[in-house]
């Protein structure tokens, strides 16, 4: 490239520099030298041109400032700088004109309208995906412009499909490294974070490692286990959890083939009702015999539905079996079936899903409890679709409990 900022860079950090990829997905452990990174490649991109546009996105405002501001300033001779304004967090490159920006993702309305050359996104996983796919990919578009993602991982959450997708698709590349690879922390540093760790929080912290969240509720649930782009809907009866809430409505659509569940698609409409998703599906599986198994209180109101009629009505009305209990199952049952089908004790799975059932796999993945209760932390917005994958579960694959009978006692 060029450049002559690569002696102070480890070995890991100029494999990323120097990727002719238009986009880069970078993963990696606690003090790698990422904002190092970051820094050089914010003021590289600044010069490559005439009136570039570059930006340094982090996801809160403060955040970028208290992270990048001050080493970016320390990093360009004052002989190249051209403009400064502490106000908006930007440097105009003297000669090139370019102007490198910080910016947070905690408003995303104001990056919107602007052309850009180039991005870098520091810990893109606590960011969100809409940020990047509706607001800053658009405004790469006209100038082809490239971007830089990295952070530590954060679950099985979109940055870990943004890593999965640049490591197969033309254009991108993934990189993944742990903080000892980066070399900037001694072994006597990992060794006392491994003594005062958990495992799975190190390996996610250090080893960059993509761990499940702690406290999960689907903790029985693996990506690796459970997630088969072979399942595929076998054809006959199709089997539909369904749960009622308006925002967005949502359901899972799964074949059975003897005691197993393949989940090979969703369907989720934003702010529909049960009429529209009854249209959907009968558009999409024409002809076909469906039982839904729905959120039980759907036989007692409606979404958005006229006057005497329940969201029950609708579906039966549609041509639908319905199959649900009078009563609202425990929650704790729920979760306990949706978990066995997973994986119970004796190893069996005998649940999978489709990749595509992007929605289903989001909220078994990130789903956790309220602290210090048994109740999931519906304030995530990862609910509908496990519900209705439960409501399913529930009254197809049961955890019978055994019944306790009276025993005579001898000589009374």
């Amino acid at each position: 490239m060029g450049w002559d900022n690569l002696n102070g860079f480890t070995l890991p950090q100029k494999k990323i520099f120097l990727s002719p990829a238009r986009f880069r997905v970078v993963i990696a452990g606690r003090r790698f030298g990422k904002t190092v990174l970051g820094v050089n490649e914010l003021l590289y991109e600044a010069q490559r041109g005439y009136r570039r546009n570059i930006w340094y996105i982090a996801p809160t405002y403060k955040l970028g400032k208290d992270l990048v501001w001050e080493p970016l300033k320390e990093a360009i001779p004052a002989s190249m700088i051209e403009s400064k304004h502490e106000t908006d967090l930007s440097i105009t490159i003297r000669g090139f004109k370019s102007k490198i920006s910080i910016k947070g993702a905690d408003n995303p309305d104001s990056l919107r309208g602007r052309g850009l050359n180039h991005v870098v996104f520091d810990e893109f996983a606590n960011i969100e995906p809409d940020t990047w796919f509706k607001v800053i990919y658009p405004a790469l578009t006209d100038k082809r412009g490239t971007g830089l993602f990295i952070g530590t991982p954060a679950g099985y959450n979109w940055a870990y499909d943004l890593a999965m997708y640049a490591d197969r698709q033309d254009g991108w590349e993934f990189f993944q490294y742990t903080t000892e690879e980066g070399g900037n922390v001694s072994k006597e540093e990992l060794e006392y974070a491994q003594r005062t760790l958990s495992p799975k929080h190190y390996a996610q912290e250090f080893l960059a490692s993509f761990e499940a969240l702690a406290n999960r509720v689907y903790s029985c649930f693996s990506r690796r286990n459970n997630v088969d782009s072979g399942v595929c809907d076998l054809g006959g009866e199709l089997h539909i959890g369904m749960d009622f809430n308006i925002n967005p409505m949502s359901c899972t659509i799964s074949s059975k083939a003897v005691d197993q569940l393949f989940v090979h698609d969703e369907i989720a409409i934003l702010n529909g009702n049960t009429e529209e998703m009854a249209t959907e599906i009968k558009t999409r599986y024409p002809g076909r015999k469906i039982i839904v198994y729905p959120d039980p209180s759907g036989n007692s109101r409606s979404t958005k539905a006229p006057a005497g009629q329940t969201d029950f009505t609708i579906l039966r009305e549609a041509g639908f079996d319905v199959i649900a209990p009078d009563a609202a199952p425990p929650v704790v049952d729920r979760v306990n079936e949706v978990n066995a089908m997973f994986l119970n004790a004796k190893g069996e799975k005998r649940c999978f899903v489709h990749p595509k059932c992007k929605n289903l796999i989001k909220g078994l993945d990130g789903l956790t409890y309220k602290e210090g209760t048994s109740q999931p932390d519906k304030k995530l917005g990862l609910d509908h679709f496990p519900d209705g994958l439960g409501y399913k579960i529930h009254m197809m694959f049961p955890i019978v409990k055994p019944q306790l009978t009276k025993l005579k006692l001898i000589g009374i």
